[in-house]
């Protein structure tokens, strides 16, 4: 009798256990994208959740999609892998209740080629010849970053009557050095540099497919709604875990991690918030 009153004790002291720790909200689970952000997290914010109590679980996606998908239906808590203008225009288009907490350094666009070995655009410009593919993100998004991106390089130019982060190839208003757009996949686009004559590409799939950040001919300055957000679940938006993610990226641990020279995060562009912070300018 003795044996069966300790066993459902045990048992109910595990089963409490569980009840606690599903409601402090202990174990958490952070979807990410391929790309360095996986590696950012767990170097400079897995640590310190763990230091808090928090039990937690990586799932890795393979698109852009799905990240979101499963954060909205609970299957992850968490996911760091898209920029806060992808976030809104992705949440409204499903109608997602989805939420930024805050954001992180980010690798920028970078425009590559194996074809051409030039190291500046003014260089480029020298030897571009009409009918030069160019690989681009087919999301809308981002189709419409790399645009600007391209625009700012001096290579096109947007018609000026629409708005701009909505822009395809269709609202090119001149391209002077004869660019052929061919939108694909975002994962895809490392693989083209084999068969195009020019691509952007997103930071994180640079890294993931082994191209060094400062290999790019040029490189995007970022605004701000094209720094990569940490993001959750808008319900839960007061509860305690955003609130310690937060305190972890904004703490000292995190920065040393980002400005540590062994990594890459270095070259990546600084949020605002962090620029003013630590008072470490973008390079």
């Amino acid at each position: 009798m003795k044996k069966i009153v300790k066993t459902l004790a045990v048992a109910l002291l595990v089963a409490l256990s569980v009840g606690v720790q599903a409601q402090t909200g202990k174990s958490l689970t952070f979807g990410f994208a391929p790309g360095p952000y996986a590696d950012l997290f767990k170097l400079g914010i897995q640590p310190g959740l763990e230091k808090k109590g928090y039990k937690i679980a990586v799932k890795e996606f393979t698109d852009w999609v799905t990240p979101n998908t499963a954060l909205a239906n609970s299957e992850i808590d968490v996911n760091i892998f898209q920029h806060t203008r992808y976030l809104t225009k992705f949440a409204e288009d499903k109608n997602y209740k989805l939420s930024g907490v805050i954001t992180i350094p980010t690798a920028a666009f970078g425009l590559y080629s194996k074809a051409l070995k030039v190291r500046n655009v003014q260089d480029l410009k020298k030897i571009l010849k009409k009918g030069s593919e160019v690989s681009i993100p087919n999301d809308p998004t981002n189709l419409a970053r790399a645009l600007i991106f391209l625009k700012n390089a001096g290579l096109i130019t947007i018609k000026s009557d629409i708005d701009v982060t909505k822009a395809t190839e269709k609202d090119v208003a001149s391209n002077p050095y004869g660019l052929v757009f061919k939108p694909i996949d975002a994962a895809q686009l490392p693989r083209t540099l084999e068969s195009v004559t020019l691509s952007v590409i997103s930071g994180n799939y640079a890294i993931s497919a082994g191209i060094r950040l400062n290999s790019a001919i040029i490189r995007e300055r970022l605004t701000q709604d094209i720094i990569i957000t940490v993001a959750i679940r808008t319900e839960d938006l007061n509860k305690q875990y955003v609130k310690d993610i937060k305190a972890v990226v904004e703490s000292s641990d995190f920065k040393r991690v980002v400005e540590n020279p062994k990594y890459d995060f270095a070259q990546f562009e600084r949020p605002s918030w962090y620029t003013t912070k630590w008072k470490i300018a973008n390079k």
